[in-house]
């Protein structure tokens, strides 16, 4: 009934919409890269559908690309690399440790915060798993959680790296959309904390039952000023990120200029960088970075291609045909976004999926920074979520612990993020209070 209706709304779309859509698929199954997938799917529809022509196709390529904003997707990776190869990101993890460490279940609290404060520099949340996984993962293990759950609890912390600004997937949401990336940036403040703090109390609830780690010290005073002052210089690089995007003072990108030039200068004053390190760190960011613009020029000429068969369009008008309770729709558009996030990456599946879900939300009175903010939080899940789930294979490749062993102990982690994920669509306010009034 609801592809039905879409056909009826849409300009005749049958196999020359439904084929390629499938190739896609099934390219990404049989492990075709995801940015290849697309692009190959992209020609393909354009070529039976004839709706656009294929000569605007490079174009679109390299007009997708040439954005001021997307300059600082290259430069947070970069000054997170640098965070862990000139030991600023260890400092992190020891104020997280002196801060909650001494209570119950406080160095899993503190692993996780450690999570966040790694978030608030890169941006990415593969690059914390690797980072945070490699120096707690073995601590927590010590202190009686069982290895698959250590694994876990790392894994779901890390979910944090693009739900805690600045954030690479808001600053691709925000271009496509054409939302700033620092409103996007001030909304997500109060959900990203929120998916922290749902992933800490998770956490605690889970020693209560099963007691992994029963002792406590308490919170030393005196340790928790030792631990600040020795990591004043970590702690100054998200200062200068946030405190600059809130402010005013920076765009998001001149912000993340801002913070590769900090971290670089500190490293190089401590004693901890060398020049020799800046080839291995350029090596490493710009195979990161690889990845994902690729992806991102592939995915808007499919996006493109979409809004002239009018899919958007039928798409809203095919929900909104077999039901009107805005209650019903979002739990729809929340479950297409993780069943989304299940099986693709973010940035594909905000590229392609943001175009025609802002329309049904829009239709339900849900304005776009609340729907952004729900959109990137609900598609975060998919990253501890099989089959794809880039923190567990992230975390498995560090650790040699079987994927299927830590996503079976990810299900409390995943619940929790859901609750927020349920209360951000229900609750305007946790993601517009901090906004001027015209949202």
């Amino acid at each position: 009934m609801l592809w039905q209706t879409l056909n009826e709304q849409t300009i005749d779309l049958g196999w020359e919409f439904y084929g390629p859509v499938l190739l896609i698929v099934g390219l990404i199954a049989f492990a075709v890269p995801v940015w290849a997938a697309i692009g190959i799917g992209a020609v393909v529809m354009l070529l039976v559908t004839d709706v656009l022509p294929v000569s605007l196709l490079g174009e679109s390529l390299f007009d997708g690309i040439d954005h001021f904003a997307l300059i600082a997707v290259p430069l947070f990776i970069l000054t997170g690399d640098v965070l862990v190869r000139t030991g600023l990101s260890d400092k992190l993890l020891d104020v997280a440790d002196a801060t909650t460490g001494g209570f119950r279940a406080g160095l899993g609290t503190a692993t996780v915060l450690g999570c966040g404060f790694f978030a608030c520099i890169s941006g990415s949340d593969a690059a914390g798993a690797a980072a945070v996984g490699r120096m707690t993962i073995h601590k927590l293990v010590d202190k009686g959680y069982p290895r698959p759950y250590a694994c876990a609890l790392v894994a779901s912390g890390a979910c944090t790296g693009i739900l805690i600004p600045p954030s690479i997937a808001y600053i691709i949401v925000g271009l496509i959309l054409g939302i700033s990336a620092s409103t996007l940036f001030l909304a997500a403040a109060i959900p990203g904390v929120m998916i922290m703090l749902s992933i800490m109390v998770t956490n605690v609830v889970m020693n209560r039952i099963y007691n992994f780690e029963g002792e406590k010290t308490g919170f030393s005073a005196p340790r928790w000023r030792k631990a600040v002052w020795q990591g004043r210089y970590a702690l100054l690089v998200p200062v200068i990120i946030l405190g600059g995007i809130y402010s005013g003072i920076f765009t998001p990108t001149e912000a993340a200029a801002v913070a590769v030039a900090t971290t670089i200068i500190i490293g190089l004053l401590q004693g901890s960088l060398t020049l020799a390190d800046f080839p291995k760190m350029l090596v490493s960011s710009a195979k990161v970075n690889g990845v994902i613009l690729p992806i991102i020029a592939m995915s808007l000429p499919l996006a493109q291609t979409l809004a002239a068969l009018n899919v958007p369009q039928g798409f809203v008008f095919a929900v909104t045909s077999l039901t009107d309770d805005p209650m019903m729709i979002k739990l729809l558009i929340i479950g297409i976004l993780i069943a989304a996030g299940c099986v693709m990456e973010t940035t594909p599946n905000i590229v392609i999926l943001s175009p025609i879900l802002l329309p049904l939300a829009q239709e339900i009175g849900m304005n776009d920074v609340q729907f952004c903010i729900m959109m990137v939080t609900a598609l975060g899940v998919g990253f501890i979520t099989p089959p794809l789930g880039l923190n567990l294979f992230v975390i498995s490749g560090i650790t040699g612990e079987s994927v299927l062993k830590i996503a079976s102990r990810v299900g409390p982690y995943v619940i929790g993020m859901l609750i927020v994920v349920l209360l951000i669509a229900y609750v305007p306010a946790i993601s517009t209070v901090f906004l001027p009034d015209i949202y």
